[in-house]
């Protein structure tokens, strides 16, 4: 789940607890071109504020139009489908006579907004089943399976079942120049990052906003922060002391992404090194080093651009050939 549809549950939370009436409307299906994809998410309060987006701004006009003419009076969910003439899709803002099915849900204490949250916050694996008739809500925790399905918003007869994640996350190990780099294209890509550093020389000149650097050892931050399926871990302090032991604790755990700076020389001594420590060999080809795509990098930004690339086709299930891990 990425950090707006958050804010959009947790606008919705604080409307509740203010005793605001307010609806949520996700989307459900897409055909042909569409400005947000499936189990994208927009909140309305009674009172006018909006929080998120379900297109590229025309239906949200028109859903707030809505209840400016009618209010907030509906007391079950229901379907709404734009974009069915091309007239309509042109109107809509929906390319290539695009159209889109929403939920539209009005909510209450019923809705277990807050218990969503709650498990999503504990890095939970989520389904939310609303009755369309009653709007009662189930929520099921998948903490065995941290995947996503692909299919995150289905219709099943009289049930909406929609998936939540967890956030991706991303772990930094070394607070230099490239983890700054890296650490700012990250948040822009809504991964929530972290960085651990025991050195006081590199995190007392730490200064990317809103991205903590930890005192600890790598190796003992990666054992409390409980790598899973949506976590990527990279080291890249050069320093074998420091990069080795998180790097073998990363990939025991189920992290989707793990690596190391470094030349293919060096790459090839971490890997003798990390078969000291009792890995198995199918463990250690999880690593991925020399760290990113090859593109030719050699400023610290080029760099940081190519990790997140390779990061992305990882996330992405795009398999990077093995003669593709050239040196940086």
């Amino acid at each position: 789940m990425d950090s707006m549809d958050l804010e959009v549950l947790k606008a919705a939370r604080g409307w509740l607890e203010h005793g605001l009436r307010c609806e949520l409307v996700t989307v459900a299906k897409t055909w042909g071109s569409s400005p947000r994809p499936p189990g994208s998410m927009l909140a309305l309060c009674e009172d006018g504020r909006v929080v998120g987006s379900v297109s590229g701004g025309c239906i949200e006009d028109d859903l707030i139009a809505c209840i400016r003419r009618e209010g907030m009076q509906r007391r079950v969910p229901d379907i709404l489908r734009y974009g069915i003439s091309a007239d309509e899709a042109h109107r809509f803002g929906l390319p290539c006579g695009g159209t889109i099915e929403l939920v539209r849900e009005p909510l209450s204490p019923r809705s277990r907004i807050a218990e969503l949250l709650q498990a999503l916050e504990s890095q939970q694996l989520t389904e939310r089943r609303l009755r369309i008739d009653s709007g009662e809500v189930t929520l099921t925790l998948q903490s065995g399976k941290q995947d996503l399905p692909a299919e995150l918003v289905s219709i099943r007869g009289n049930n909406v079942v929609t998936h939540h994640g967890p956030r991706w996350r991303l772990l930094l190990i070394g607070a230099g120049q490239l983890s700054a780099f890296l650490a700012q294209i990250a948040v822009g890509m809504d991964y929530q990052v972290s960085v651990c550093d025991p050195r006081e020389e590199f995190r007392s000149v730490w200064q990317v906003p809103g991205v903590p650097v930890v005192h600890a050892m790598p190796d003992d931050l990666v054992i409390e922060m409980r790598p899973d399926a949506c976590t990527a871990v990279v080291a890249l302090t050069h320093d074998p002391k420091l990069d080795d032991l998180a790097l073998m604790e990363a990939l025991r755990s189920p992290a989707f992404y793990v690596g190391a700076i470094g030349s293919r020389n060096n790459t090839a001594r971490r890997r003798e090194r990390l078969a000291l420590f009792d890995l198995s060999a199918a463990q250690i080809d999880r690593l991925h080093g020399p760290v990113g795509l090859p593109i030719g990098s050699k400023t610290p930004a080029e760099i940081a651009v190519s990790v997140i690339a390779e990061m992305t086709a990882v996330r992405h299930g795009i398999v990077v050939p093995s003669a593709m891990n050239l040196a940086l």
